[in-house]
């Protein structure tokens, strides 16, 4: 039976004067009840536009018919079909501009949560399963994987199902790189992403940490010693400044660090990040979002500026409305111009008023400064305008093209111009979904098996 109720089933979330004291999950997902009810509103329409929507093609009627008859492990089975990481996409995806955005039902109501229950079913099964892995028949062969983000654990995992000898070469001291250090606890629990990586070790993939691929170690070396594939999937986290912020100021963070530092080193923060009286965010997506929340929780006024409107931004609705929840200052149409600073400490922040053109090519409309000025006191300013790609790994490595973005050129199966070269998520593409990077490592790997089978 179909219920053509219009609103989807709220999600239960922590109270909003309590999350706003913790760094903890502040969605708690749904429960039997909930997520079989929710399942119910699906039309289960033919031409499946929900699918058609989803980066990978996921089966969501199917999976969500399973949900409504409360075979929750079979709804699982189906979904880890095509997904490696759903407890991950589940949480951090933007479904409201992917499969969502094309649910029939939003056409008179809400769409179907369709990240919800897949986070349901993601977490229930987690919840009654331990870590394990089927044994397979060994080929042999080495490949290495640069990253252990979304597109490298989707890249290793399905490798290592395949037989192959994996070894994951991560730059920093710890594993699951963005997932990580880039996104807080209270939006993803790093035991969500610890499990991944469980899963992934349990196949017998080597996750070797604090191992950077670039001049002291390119991926010469590592074919010198014996692998027989790479694959790069070491993201873009160069971080974008806009002219005029002086980055060399005490005080001035880019988002990345900004991010590593609160979600990993909780206990020992830099003190003028855990001193900060009022921080000034700067951008619309998701690690603005996720940067001025966590300011707001280590106790400081917070101000988040973006040059359009929340309209254009490409921030999730729900961090969005989580921001506005928190009591956290929203300033539209505001470009930060120029930094003040004392003794070389950040004091302030001089912001242009932004009107916005007409549409680009793309349709998007561009903001165009008005010549009105205003000035913003703050002792923190976290910059989140954007990242580019590391020169680390292509500009060491003999016979890797880049395309005219400064990414890696690929063709669609990931096959870089040397052989026996792969990449795929961010570092081809830029900042992308975390659905699409996975979607990237598990099409390399198809790629790499056919590579290495004709060999």
């Amino acid at each position: 039976m179909i219920n053509n109720v219009r609103e989807r089933n709220p999600m239960p979330e922590q109270d909003r004067a309590v999350r706003l004291t913790n760094f903890n999950e502040v969605a708690l997902g749904y429960t039997e009840a909930d997520a079989i009810r929710e399942a119910m509103r699906c039309l289960k329409c033919r031409k499946k536009p929900c699918t058609v929507g989803c980066p990978i093609n996921q089966q969501i009627p199917e999976f969500i018919a399973r949900v409504a008859e409360g075979d929750f492990e079979g709804a699982y089975e189906i979904i880890t079909v095509r997904s490696c990481m759903p407890s991950i996409c589940g949480r951090v995806c933007p479904q409201e501009q992917q499969c969502e955005k094309n649910c029939a039902q939003g056409v008179r109501g809400e769409a179907v949560g369709i990240g919800r229950l897949e986070r349901f079913v993601a977490d229930w099964h987690a919840a009654r399963t331990a870590v394990s892995a089927p044994q397979v028949e060994k080929k042999g062969k080495k490949v290495a994987v640069i990253g252990s983000g979304p597109a490298g654990i989707a890249c290793a995992g399905d490798l290592a199902s395949l037989g192959y000898d994996v070894t994951v070469f991560e730059k920093l001291s710890y594993a699951g790189g963005i997932l990580t250090y880039g996104i807080p606890q209270f939006v993803l629990p790093n035991s969500v992403v610890d499990r991944e990586i469980e899963t992934l070790k349990a196949r017998g993939v080597e996750i070797v940490t604090s191992a950077p691929i670039d001049k002291n170690k390119s991926i010469d070396a590592l074919f010198a010693e014996g692998y027989e594939a790479v694959f790069v999937g070491n993201g873009a986290d160069v971080p974008q400044t806009p002219r005029g912020l002086d980055t060399s100021l005490t005080g001035v963070w880019s988002a990345n660090d900004y991010l590593t530092e609160v979600n990993l080193n909780t206990e020992n923060l830099p003190e003028n990040i855990k001193s900060a009286k009022r921080v000034l965010v700067v951008g619309g997506g998701n690690v603005a979002v996720d940067a001025v929340r966590c300011a707001k929780r280590l106790g400081a006024e917070t101000i988040m500026v973006y040059r359009r409107t929340l309209a254009e931004a490409p921030a999730r609705r729900d961090e969005i409305e989580h921001t506005r929840e928190e009591d956290i200052e929203i300033k539209e149409l505001t470009n930060p111009v120029e930094c003040y600073s004392k003794d070389g400490v950040l004091v302030g922040v001089k912001c242009e008023k932004m009107v916005l053109g007409e549409p680009d090519a793309s349709g998007r409309r561009s903001p165009v400064g008005t010549g009105e000025f205003f000035d913003v006191e703050c002792d923190n300013l976290v910059i989140a305008t954007g990242t580019s790609y590391s020169e680390d790994v292509v500009d060491t490595t003999t016979g890797i093209d880049k395309d005219k973005w400064g990414g890696i050129a690929t063709d669609d199966d990931g096959k870089t111009s040397r052989p026996g070269v792969f990449a795929g998520g961010d570092a081809v593409t830029g900042p992308q979904t975390v659905v699409k990077a996975m979607g990237a490592g598990k099409r390399a790997a198809v790629s790499i098996d056919q590579y290495l089978s004709a060999k």
